[in-house]
């Protein structure tokens, strides 16, 4: 993997929150706080470049799970003014809308939006910006719903993958038992996102750097972290089927 002063990440990140909110001239941010690591991490750091005052924490379960009570732990120790509010009557209400059997995927991209729309309501009744959690590593994977989760008006983590997130949580103080924690997108009950990924964060990472950022062929990595060339492969099939993900909608250009 890359190797990074973090310290001088951190400060580049604390430095771009409070750049970013000057210019728009809000009052604050507004973050989506799930109980993971990514949410956390991005709190600490908005507390950090804006003082608590100026965070505001919204917690939207759908499951009541142990995230609930993590995401509590890290608005009580930030001691920011944070919201809890069950996203469960208004997704149960846009399945009977639809009269039909959701599955757990369909469900789940419902949830994420859901909760965007809350994060926007606030934001803009409250003038503040809202803070995404996306990293590196779910960005170039599509790992994210489209217009949901993927959607803010600044992402601070962006461009760091998963692994340099639990590095830079150390070093914020974010509470131990959420960086040790499987990550998972709280979609429903048992959900991890290694699982679904078909690969850990760890190698998921290694080869990202390699093939994105190293632009080395899928041969050579498969050799370099001694693993099959079909993970390296499953890797790229990620990104490719993701592409439309990462961009506006574009259309074909008519009268030139």
């Amino acid at each position: 993997m890359r190797e990074l002063d973090y310290d001088s990440v951190i400060e580049k990140l604390v430095s771009f929150i409070a750049r970013k909110v000057e210019e728009a001239n809000a009052g604050g941010v507004i973050v989506g706080i799930s109980g993971g690591i990514d949410s956390a991490t991005t709190a600490y750091l908005a507390v950090k470049a804006l003082g608590r005052e100026r965070v505001l924490g919204l917690i939207m379960p759908y499951y009541e799970t142990q995230d609930v009570e993590d995401a509590k732990l890290v608005c009580n120790e930030l001691g920011i003014e944070h919201r809890i509010i069950s996203i469960r009557p208004i997704v149960d209400s846009f399945e009977r809308a639809l009269s039909m059997e959701l599955d757990e995927r369909s469900r789940g991209n419902i949830m994420a939006r859901t909760r965007m729309i809350l994060l926007y309501a606030h934001a803009n009744a409250r003038n503040l910006l809202v803070l995404g959690t996306s990293n590196r590593s779910e960005v170039l994977t599509g790992y994210f719903t489209k217009w949901g989760d993927g959607a803010s008006d600044y992402a601070p983590l962006i461009n760091l993958y998963k692994t340099e997130v639990w590095e830079i949580a150390k070093r914020l103080g974010v509470p131990e038992r959420i960086i040790r924690k499987k990550p998972s997108a709280g979609l429903w009950e048992g959900q991890t996102d290694e699982d679904e990924l078909g690969i850990s964060y760890r190698l998921l990472d290694e080869i990202l750097h390699l093939l994105v950022d190293l632009k080395m062929p899928e041969g050579k990595i498969a050799e370099h972290l001694g693993i099959p060339v079909d993970k390296v492969q499953h890797v790229r099939n990620l990104i490719e089927r993701s592409m439309h993900k990462r961009r506006l909608p574009v259309g074909p250009e008519v009268g030139l």
